[in-house]
């Protein structure tokens, strides 16, 4: 389900580039900064540099392993 919101246009605009240079898409950049903001507020003791890492690891203990 994807539900359509208004932000204002100078945010829009560090989403894109945030997006661009982080390989995702603007929505994707936008949910990831609404993940890391709400782990932050649950979890005030963690600090960024530690929410990444453990969104990280997680991400990658949910792909599927895949030999090369």
């Amino acid at each position: 389900m994807s539900t359509s919101i208004r932000i204002n246009d100078s945010f829009y605009e560090e989403a894109k580039s945030q997006a661009k240079a982080e390989l995702r898409s603007i929505p994707n950049q936008i949910e990831y900064w609404a993940r890391i903001g709400k782990i932050a507020l649950d979890n005030p003791e963690m600090s960024i540099e530690a929410i990444k890492t453990l969104m990280v690891a997680k991400n990658q203990a949910s792909e599927p392993f895949t030999f090369r």
